[in-house]
């Protein structure tokens, strides 16, 4: 976000907010957090409306990462990045959080009472398909068939199998794809 402000400006107001985050984090300082609220907390609800959330989440996106500030001020590197590109760039990771949330589906509603027994043709064929998968996952390189029983079976996550297993993400990632497509073809 360029600025037509000099940098000696830019740098002044940044040891400013430098300043007043490590009141936050040395002294739990109201004050402090207040002027870096009030100066913030609008400027990212304007951000996040641009970016395209509705005024209702960016306003409780910019609570949010108010709170995060106020919380994590520990975490604050004023080496790394300047106080206004670490508050935007919590701005911007709640707003992908937000963005995934709203994407994940709905659990379906959990039938009550008794259930309808299945058709005795439907329970045939997912036996011969549960037979037929036993059989194409034993026949999987014993490389992929490790990583798809951790995967579906462990229910581990991709980074969880990596840190597991030591090897890297895009190997665990690669060969999972690759024992899918061969399982997607041994089952048509």
């Amino acid at each position: 976000m360029p600025s037509d402000r000099p940098e000696s400006d830019r740098n002044t107001e940044n040891g400013r907010w430098i300043a007043l985050i490590a009141r936050i984090r040395d002294d739990a300082d109201e004050a402090a957090f207040a002027e870096i609220f009030g100066h913030f907390a609008p400027r990212i609800k304007g951000f996040l409306m641009k970016s395209g959330a509705s005024p209702t989440l960016a306003e409780e996106c910019a609570q949010d990462v108010m709170a995060t500030l106020w919380q994590k001020a520990h975490l604050f590197d004023p080496t790394r990045a300047s106080a206004a590109t670490w508050i935007f760039t919590i701005a911007r990771n709640r707003r992908i959080d937000a963005l995934r949330k709203a994407r994940r589906p709905e659990p379906e509603d959990i039938p009550w009472g008794p259930e309808e027994e299945p058709d005795q043709a439907d329970a045939l064929a997912l036996e011969q398909e549960s037979a037929q998968l036993t059989e194409a996952i034993a026949a999987l390189p014993p490389k992929q068939k490790t990583l798809i029983e951790a995967a579906y079976f462990g229910d581990l996550s991709h980074s969880e199998i990596a840190e597991k297993t030591g090897l890297p993400l895009g190997t665990i990632k690669s060969r999972i794809r690759l024992a899918l497509d061969r399982l997607r073809h041994t089952m048509k």
